[in-house]
């Protein structure tokens, strides 16, 4: 697979994943029954797997690596916090105010995550 076109496809998983999540969060504050479903517990699993197999092979393939790379490094350690505080609002968060708090530093989480892949700078903000 070419490297432009494992990019794309890249790109479209985390866009699909984020969108995802989004969904599952807004429905998690209404309190919808749709949280529930099958499809809405198991798909997310299999677009970040397909997201993160896709982030390993371009790293590969651009012969980057975390430790080489602090752009990269940060996006891995923003990933954890990520998935973190994505769990703390769509499962275990106690409150719903925990959740939801949750659930914003996630979007941050994942804002952070695209801008320094965008840029390849950890520090855009300064």
């Amino acid at each position: 697979m070419s490297y432009i076109l494992l990019k794309h496809a890249h790109i479209t998983l985390a866009a699909t994943s984020v969108s995802f999540f989004l969904i599952r969060g807004l429905w998690m504050l209404a309190g919808s029954p749709m949280l529930s479903r099958g499809w809405v517990r198991h798909t997310p699993h299999l677009v970040d797997t397909l997201l993160l197999s896709s982030a390993i092979a371009l790293a590969g393939m651009a012969g980057i690596s975390p430790l080489s790379s602090p752009w990269l490094g940060a996006k891995i350690g923003a990933l954890v916090a990520y998935i973190v505080l994505g769990s703390i609002a769509l499962k275990y968060g106690k409150t719903r105010l925990s959740r939801l708090a949750a659930f914003i530093a996630a979007i941050g989480c994942f804002a952070y995550i695209a801008t320094t892949a965008v840029t390849k700078n950890p520090l855009f903000f300064l």
